[in-house]
């Protein structure tokens, strides 16, 4: 699904109408959808009081739609009007027309009769300006948004649905107003804007929901938009086959280099995501020190045990003990607790950037970024397909960028540094966002604070490897990767909260998401 600009949406709507579908059609079309995301909202429209907001253009119109087919299905629908509308307004008198009642601001001094809509009212629905914002909310409006904020923090708290953007959110930044409306739910029109899926907008947005309005298919202006949302459907449609004639070989092989004295469990949820992914082998490379405190436990994985350091890292000669194996496996997966130090950095070195024969598709993550830092030039000689997997501090470190930079521009920085180090780039985070370096860039939109707990991004790692090893590209994998991850995450915090979930809950769940997915 194509995330959109304003720009591009206005695009999008005109390509449509010179192709035969009128704009009051689309509008049409966009409020019925509306009405009926509302109506499922409340569970019914009958005997339903509901406020529309109804602002001065096109959001405001096809909020005025919204309110006729409410009133027509039993609702008692009140249209606030915030701002003058047309002298000459069809939607308006044909809403008028159905028995919906209007009232104009301008008419309720000392906002009386919006106080009463608002402790009256079920639902309140913000159709006021949508993606035509562009400026700061003042007067009327914004007291009039601030007003009903206020309302909800009291005894009766109606359910807010915002018309394609809530009121005070920059469709194209996600940059926020003082006054912006908080919604329960957002219904965008045709294609999500930016916006909604970006902070600090997406803490006003609530659960979103997309709507058809009837936009023409196959619009070369759709064609060129390179941002997109990653959904279930999607996800389905690129998971790895699983044939009925298979055997441990048609799912790959992973190798899971990662782990240190002091990070014994990332190697664990690691190579356990792999496994859970589906992959068919799992070899875990670690330090010898590490090896039997983890055999024990991964009891499916095989073990390679490499030469350490003093401190309990991989040392440079392991780089070698890996080489001479490399035929055995389809994909690598390395960086997670290996540790930092001159030693590690050689080691990453001599097995990534000097090897001719290290052409398997990779994720590097965690220490594996923090040290590959360290070496000039390291993406001129990278051998096979990678996928880096930093978080923002790490993408930091990498790039000499202020994480606030880097947190203030995710998609930007993801796109252009994809494509300087010619490979993948997945910045995790509330709303992982996957770059490949043409460009096309991915979100996977989960924010969940369950997930910032140490070891979740190994978790990632070893279910980017898995499907890697099952064969999608490292971009593929990493994009499907993000969307498993973070549902697994919502399955997690459906049943137990937010508030103490740990990496390895994630682990068990990854086959019921793929189950789910599968149908």
């Amino acid at each position: 699904m194509k995330i959109v600009t304003a720009d591009q949406m206005v695009a999008l709507e005109q390509a449509s109408e010179s192709l035969g579908t009128s704009a009051d059609t689309l509008m049409e079309n966009a409020g019925l959808a509306v009405a009926v995301a509302a109506r499922e909202a409340m569970g019914t429209a009958a005997g339903a009081r509901v406020l529309i907001l109804v602002g001065p253009g096109n959001n405001g119109a096809d909020g005025l739609v919204v309110a006729r087919h409410l009133q027509r299905w039993g609702a008692e629908a009140l249209a606030y009007l915030v701002s003058h509308r047309p002298l000459h307004d069809p939607k308006m008198e044909l809403a008028q027309s159905y028995g919906v009642t209007i009232l104009h601001s301008s008419e309720d001094a000392g906002f009386h009769y919006l106080d009463r809509a608002l402790s009256r009212s079920l639902m309140v629905i913000d159709a006021v300006l949508g993606t035509g914002q562009a400026r700061p909310i003042d007067g009327i409006t914004k007291d009039i948004i601030l007003r009903v904020n206020t309302s909800r923090t009291g005894a009766h708290r109606q359910l807010v649905l915002a018309l394609d953007l809530p009121t005070g959110v920059n469709p194209d930044t996600g940059q926020t107003d003082s006054a912006s409306l908080t919604a329960d739910i957002t219904v965008a029109l045709g294609f999500p804007k930016i916006g909604l899926l970006t902070f600090p907008g997406v803490e006003h947005v609530g659960e979103l929901r997309v709507v058809d309005i009837g936009l023409q298919y196959g619009l070369s202006e759709e064609q060129g938009i390179d941002l997109e949302l990653i959904t279930g459907d999607w996800v389905s449609n690129n998971l790895p086959p699983r044939p009925l004639n298979s055997h441990k070989g048609t799912f790959g092989h992973v190798l899971v280099v990662a782990g240190s004295r002091n990070y014994v469990g990332a190697a664990y949820l690691v190579s356990q995501a792999a496994v859970r992914i589906g992959a068919g082998l799992v070899t875990l490379a670690t330090p010898e020190s590490v090896y039997p405190i983890l055999a024990g436990k991964l009891t499916e994985i095989i073990h390679l045990p490499l030469p350490e350091d003093e401190g309990g890292r991989v040392h440079p000669d392991a780089a070698a003990v890996i080489r001479n194996n490399l035929g055995s496996y389809s994909a690598l997966a390395i960086g997670s607790g290996l540790g930092q130090s001159e030693g590690t950095t050689d080691f990453l070195d001599q097995l990534l950037l000097q090897s001719t024969s290290m052409t398997l598709p990779t994720v590097i993550d965690a220490d594996g970024l923090n040290n590959l830092s360290r070496l000039s030039t390291w993406w001129k000689r990278l051998g096979g397909p990678t996928v880096l997997t930093p978080h923002p501090g790490e993408m930091a470190t990498l790039t000499g960028s202020p994480t606030s930079d880097i947190q203030g521009d995710r998609l930007n920085t993801v796109r252009r540094w994809s494509a300087e180090w010619n490979v993948s780039v997945g910045l995790k985070g509330a709303h992982t966002a996957i770059s490949d370096p043409s460009g096309l860039v991915r979100l996977a939109r989960f924010a969940n604070p369950g997930l910032a707990s140490g070891g979740t991004g190994d978790v990632l790692t070893g279910v980017i490897g898995g499907l890697m090893a099952q064969g999608l590209s490292p971009y593929l994998a990493a994009c499907c990767g993000a969307y498993l991850h973070g549902s697994a995450g919502e399955q997690v915090r459906a049943y137990m909260g937010h508030t103490g979930m740990i990496a390895s809950d994630l682990l068990d769940v990854l086959p019921h998401v793929i189950m789910g997915l599968r149908g």
